[in-house]
């Protein structure tokens, strides 16, 4: 009678150890020195898979190649077969051990075969050892069965890690994009119809025309597992980029009129102005270019004379970055639309219900309203397509006066309304690389229940605040300059103070307004000049200039390079 080996009471005599490793997708892989057809792997003459004959107690073994690679597919249908050629009886015998561990419980034995299929195995190199159980006597000092047969093997079936790192913003149309990123060595990377081979350190790079916005990145690792990603990305028609804004007001009507326009242009080639602010949405709520956000054309609003990306191409092409300005809530088009068409609730209403609220405007739009909210961003995002690279927002706030008037479905206060629209805003240009400011009152800064601008909390979603700092408009005794009019650069240095503070610690910074029109003028250059030395001075060397007529004095700006 044979001794039953003292590690597992149940068995006979034979024990089997596996040691495997996890793998993901592709079977047991047998190229790129990962094992011959044979079972022999590349550089090895020792074949330890197929029906071979150990010659010993008439066993043949089958399984894995010797140091084979198993993926996740490979690791779904691994098996370890022994099978008995003269005495079916003694695969009784028999111990399996995977990693040293005894599994033989875990084997099938039946028709004369004992198969070995294990549930789940880790990635790393692995070790089935097949062994005879009968060479252990009960007085064997070691206790340790005979080996048969071992399978050394590897396991790979995680998925390859994969990172994008190019593109990191919007592609330009009709450019060639480079795609570039990191995942296994030597791993296959398949995008569209480009396949590379990532380097030794796993970087991979490809350059490729005509993207669309969506990437299918397909990665193989040398185990074949495979892993898919997916990015879109936004397309925008063209991007110019500036550091600083150095610009000026254009109306679309102005930018259409030849007589208005060139004056600009000419600005532009002196290098007095790096930028141009364009209206794309204006006081009156008409759009500047034929639209096409339905909300838009339903309304009729989109009546302006301008090809949006054609002028922003022709301005890109000198290398000047646009301004793209929206008049969100102010809109008195939409406002009588609503009015007219029963969607009374999407504006600012008369107390008693009947009308909607004009006060010193034309129609206010209710700045709560989802599709009011959705129709301004729409034109943001239809802009940003368009190539424009900043959004400016105007007139997000309240309209004075507040006992004069209802905001249907407001439920929180008028600051925090508008913090969240600019919240809002911000999510929705995220992806395509742009800027976003918003022209505020002057006094918001220490003043925001007026109006309805909490400043610091704005500026948390926002890249810059441009207050409007006329010198015309502030009072006598305005943060102690007697007379800002005659003062401008005095005003302007005290006001940029209180700016410095209500934005300190946020992401904005403050671009300011400045004004350039016959207002209360009385040296007009010089005004316009002390306004742009003050902001220098304060440390801050961009500004916006305002004239509602986009007439400029060319010769108050500084020449720049």
């Amino acid at each position: 009678m044979r001794a039953r080996h003292p590690l597992h009471p149940s068995a006979r005599g034979l024990v089997v150890i596996v040691a495997a490793t996890a793998a993901l997708l592709a079977g047991c892989s047998e190229a790129d020195g990962q094992g011959d057809a044979d079972g022999t792997p590349d550089g090895s003459g020792d074949t330890t898979s197929g029906d071979a004959d150990d010659g010993d107690g008439g066993f043949s073994f089958d399984g894995p190649g010797q140091g084979a690679l198993i993926n996740a597919e490979g690791l779904g249908t691994l098996t370890f077969t022994v099978t008995a050629s003269d005495d079916p009886d003694a695969l009784d015998d028999l111990l399996v051990l995977l990693d040293g561990d005894d599994v033989t419980t875990a084997a099938d034995r039946s028709d004369g075969t004992l198969t070995y299929a294990p549930d789940a195995l880790d990635d790393g190199e692995r070790t089935v050892v097949v062994a005879d159980g009968s060479s252990v006597t009960d007085d064997d000092a070691t206790g340790e069965p005979e080996h048969l047969h071992t399978w050394s093997f590897d396991v790979k079936a995680e998925p390859p890690a994969v990172e994008l790192t190019a593109p990191d913003g919007p592609i330009l149309a009709n450019t060639t994009v480079t795609v570039a990123g990191n995942t296994e060595p030597e791993a296959t990377v398949d995008i569209g119809d480009t396949t590379t081979t990532a380097d030794q350190d796993g970087s991979f790079e490809v350059e490729l025309d005509g993207v669309d916005g969506d990437l299918t990145i397909l990665v193989t690792d040398v185990a074949g597992n495979t892993t898919e990603l997916t990015e879109s990305f936004a397309v925008v028609a063209s991007r110019v980029e500036i550091d600083e804004v150095r610009t000026v007001h254009a109306t679309f009507w102005a930018w259409a009129t030849p007589s208005l326009r060139e004056p600009i242009i000419e600005m532009i080639d002196d290098g007095r102005i790096n930028s141009v602010q364009l209206d794309l949405k204006d006081e009156g709520g008409h759009i500047g270019y034929a639209s096409e956000v339905p909300l838009a054309q339903e309304i009729g609003a989109d009546i302006g004379p301008l090809d949006l990306e054609q002028a922003v191409a022709d301005l890109h092409d000198r290398d000047v970055a646009v301004i793209g300005r929206i008049v969100a809530f102010a809109d008195p088009a939409l406002a009588s639309w609503a009015w007219e068409n029963d969607r009374r609730d999407m504006v600012i209403q008369d107390n008693d219900g009947n009308d909607f609220y004009r006060g010193s405007y034309a129609g206010f739009s209710n700045y709560t309203h989802e599709d009011v909210i959705a129709y301004n961003l729409d034109l943001a995002e239809e802009a940003a397509k368009a190539g424009v690279d900043h959004i400016l927002w105007d007139y997000i706030r309240r309209p004075e006066g507040m006992d004069n008037y209802t905001v249907p479905g407001l439920t929180t206060t008028p600051e925090e309304a508008i913090v969240e629209f600019t919240r809002l805003a911000d999510e929705r240009l995220a992806p395509y690389g742009i800027q976003h400011g918003a022209s505020v009152y002057g006094i918001a800064a220490d003043r925001p229940q007026q109006i309805g601008q909490d400043i610091p909390a704005m500026s948390e979603h926002l890249d810059y605040v441009a207050p409007m700092l006329y010198p015309s408009h502030w009072g006598p005794g305005e943060y102690g300059v007697s007379d800002p009019n005659r003062q401008p650069y005095d005003i302007i240095r005290a006001t940029l103070e209180v700016w410095d503070e209500a934005t300190e610690g946020t992401r904005a910074r403050v671009v300011p307004w400045f004004e350039d029109t016959p207002y209360r003028a009385w040296d007009r250059p010089f005004q316009i000049r002390e306004q742009i030395r003050a902001a220098k001075d304060h440390g801050i060397d961009e500004w916006l200039m305002w004239n509602p007529g986009s007439t400029f004095t060319p010769s108050a700006y500084e020449r720049r390079e």
